[in-house]
């Protein structure tokens, strides 16, 4: 069997699901289908499908096919190290950023504990509300190394730091350990949020690294209760 193969199955199904060829849900072709479309044997189309289900993108029914994951309704859906300007694109909402505060801070030994940068450092601190839907239901609270984030404007906070690094800096980031509570609202998110009766708000904090390892974010960001869902695919180890 051929690596290329059953990768060429794969990544075709995987794009038709990304480009919503195939919906949630929906039945995808048979397997005799793309073993004749693909001239394959059916144990190589198997290999790909079987690939696509362990990363979370197909489902199998016995007796009836295999199908598209169906994607869980929610307001914010976070997974994985996406930002918000891609989390909300990719969930097809309407959203909008403003930015109360935007200060450079040298790190003291207080912020130094919760951040963990080190004394002394230079860091941009930066306060982030997200409206979705018409709703103001995040605020984002953000430590950026200053050096690393050089050239940093209210402009590019409302739309997207990661991109502006990414596409705009060459920065590579490599990922982020993210802690999840559930936490009585602040006063400043009664401040700035759109808070429901109940005045609660998942913290969701982040330290993001680069691919060198180094810690260059620290991030709170503080989400309406009702309005927050917290989605993983796991793959179970053998």
């Amino acid at each position: 069997m051929s690596n290329s193969k059953y990768m060429e199955i794969y990544e075709y199904i995987k794009k038709n699901i990304k480009n919503e060829n195939y919906l949630p849900g929906e039945k995808i072709p048979s397997e005799n289908q793309l073993k004749d479309f693909f001239s394959v044997s059916r144990n190589t189309v198997r290999k790909a499908i079987e690939l696509l289900a362990s990363d979370g993108y197909l489902s199998s029914i016995q007796g009836k096919g295999v199908f598209v994951m169906k994607k869980i309704p929610v307001t914010f859906l976070l997974s994985g190290n996406q930002s918000f300007k891609e989390s909300s694109a990719k969930n097809r909402l309407r959203y909008s950023t403003s930015v109360p505060v935007l200060e450079a801070v040298v790190v003291d030994e207080k912020l130094s504990e919760i951040t963990h940068f080190p004394v002394g450092e230079l860091v941009y601190h930066l306060v982030r509300v997200r409206e979705i839907n018409g709703e103001k239901i995040i605020l984002d609270e953000n430590y950026f190394l200053k050096d690393i984030l050089k050239g940093l404007t209210p402009e590019i906070a409302c739309d997207s730091i990661y991109e502006f690094l990414e596409e705009k800096k060459g920065v590579k980031i490599n990922g982020a350990q993210k802690i999840i509570s559930v936490e009585k609202a602040t006063e400043l998110d009664k401040e700035y949020l759109d808070l429901n009766k109940d005045n609660v708000v998942v913290i969701v904090k982040n330290f993001a690294y680069l691919e060198n390892g180094l810690l260059f974010e620290y991030t709170e960001s503080h989400h309406r209760s009702d309005k927050f869902v917290f989605t993983s695919y796991a793959k179970r180890e053998k």
